[in-house]
């Protein structure tokens, strides 16, 4: 069975035919907010404030020196690898730091964090030393040498 139900015509029209009666505002006093009440407050004694955090001093913080690149042009055939021993940072006179290799005779690293000049030597495999005086780059400069063995 379907249920219907009947709509009066009162209900349908708009209730906005009828202008809404003004009425005049009531004043009301309006109550200032209570404080939070403190565990430690009592009636008597005021709530303490809170002490502000001290505040952390920081170093400040200096750029990075920009990086420092070294080249080297040499074929040294395949399966042989180029190194540079010297004074920078990550460099060592008695351990060597590997090139990477970019094309069949080119030879790069990068020497980030150098502050002042990078003094190096090239070796073949970390055991044969490049000929001739020591290279000296400065600091964020680029350099490409051509050593020979």
């Amino acid at each position: 069975m379907k249920k219907t139900t009947t709509k009066s015509a009162a209900a349908s029209k708009p209730a906005a035919s009828k202008p809404a009666a003004s009425k005049p505002a009531a004043s009301k006093a309006v109550a200032a907010p209570k404080a939070a009440a403190s565990p430690t407050a009592t009636p008597q004694t005021p709530a303490k404030k809170a002490a502000p955090a001290p505040l952390k001093k920081t170093a400040a913080v200096l750029p990075e020196p920009p990086a420092t690149f070294i080249s080297a042009r040499a074929d040294i055939g395949f399966g042989n690898h180029l190194y540079i021993r010297g004074e920078g940072p990550g460099l060592s006179w008695d351990h060597g730091l590997a090139l990477d290799c970019a094309a069949a005779d080119l030879w790069s690293a990068t020497i980030k964090g150098a502050t002042s000049a990078v003094t190096f030597k090239v070796l073949v495999n970390d055991l044969s030393w490049s000929t001739g005086n020591d290279y000296v780059v400065e600091p964020g400069q680029s350099v490409t040498v051509v050593p020979s063995f």
